[in-house]
C-alpha cells in the first residue's frame, strides 16, 4: 500500500452520526471502531467512535473519531492531517521531520491495535498523526 495523506476530524460525541452523514453524501464504505472495542466495554465512552474511516468511490478518504475523554474538543481547530500506510521507513522519515522542532503528543510506538502510531504538532502548529500498519499474522 502506498502512503496516504488525508484529513482526520475530531467530534464531540457525534462522530458516528457525522461519518454516516458523510457516507450518505459521498457514498462508499464506512468502517467504525468504538472505544469499547479496544478498552473496557462498560466505560461511559465505550460506544463512542475511536476511529472511523470512509473510503469513497471517487477515491476520497475521510477519517474521524470522537474526542477521547480528558482531551479538549475545540470546534474550528478539530481537523488533523493523517499519514498512514505500510512503508515503515518512509513514514518514520516523515515522522522524524514533522516532529523535529515541534511537540510530540503521542510517541510513535506500537499500539493496542497492532500498528505503530504517533501524534505531533509541527513547528508551524499543524497537528499530524502517523500510523504505520503492523505486520499481519497468518
Amino acid at each position: 500500500m502506498a502512503s496516504r495523506l488525508n484529513p482526520y476530524i475530531s467530534f464531540a460525541g457525534n462522530a458516528r452520526e457525522a461519518m454516516e452523514f458523510y457516507k450518505e453524501v459521498f457514498g462508499g464504505a464506512l468502517t467504525l471502531s468504538t472505544f469499547g472495542d479496544y478498552g473496557p466495554p462498560e466505560a461511559p465512552e465505550a460506544n463512542n467512535i475511536m476511529h472511523g474511516q470512509l473510503e469513497t468511490p471517487s477515491g476520497f478518504t475521510l477519517m474521524g473519531a470522537d474526542t477521547p475523554p480528558g482531551m479538549p474538543h475545540n470546534p474550528g481547530d478539530n481537523i488533523t492531517i493523517s499519514l498512514s500506510g505500510d512503508d515503515a521507513p518512509e513514514l518514520h522519515g516523515y515522522w522524524d521531520q514533522l516532529s523535529a522542532g515541534g511537540q510530540v503528543t503521542v510517541p510513535l510506538e506500537k499500539q493496542m491495535w497492532g500498528d505503530e502510531f504517533g501524534a505531533c504538532v509541527d513547528r508551524f502548529g499543524i497537528t499530524w498523526m502517523v500510523n504505520i500498519a503492523g505486520t499481519q499474522s497468518p
